[in-house]
């Protein structure tokens, strides 16, 4: 569970993505967000135990029967160590009750950010499916919606 402390690691993290995302490190509405998910106990951090740093970070919406992984990133030097795969389960473990679904919006199938992210390819192997396009991303990008169903 994050704790207020964890801000300047979302922000961290955060810094990492821009090229794909666009701005939020300076963007007080992202700032927000996160710390109204720490209040609400519903953002995850994963935690390097040998120095402070996060090696990820999910804000999470649990308002069944339709759930929401908000944000999920994982640090660069952590990427393909099963950091994000942990952070899915354990934001599914404690916020959905089914019968419902969980969604995250990703890249489009045109956006740059799709294949060299993998981010398709991860939540494929966490059992979500590709789904409906969505609005484009704030940096203008493609989006599309991926969802699981929950028993």
């Amino acid at each position: 569970m994050a704790q207020e402390r964890d801000l300047p690691g979302f922000l961290g993290l955060a810094a990492q993505v821009e090229h794909w995302f666009g701005p939020m490190v300076d963007d007080p509405g992202f700032s927000r967000a996160v710390a109204e998910n720490i209040r609400a106990a519903t953002a995850l951090v994963a935690q390097d135990r040998d120095s402070s740093g996060l090696l990820g970070g999910l804000l999470f919406e649990a308002a069944a029967p339709v759930h929401h992984v908000h944000w999920l990133v994982v640090s660069q030097a952590a990427r393909g160590r099963g950091v994000g795969r942990a952070l899915v389960s354990d934001a599914v473990r404690r916020f959905v009750r089914g019968p419902g679904t969980v969604e995250v919006v990703t890249f489009g199938p045109d956006h740059p950010g799709a294949v060299t992210s993998g981010a398709h390819a991860f939540y494929e192997s966490l059992g979500f499916t590709p789904a409906e396009a969505t609005a484009p991303g704030p940096e203008g990008g493609s989006r599309q919606i991926y969802r699981r169903p929950v028993p």
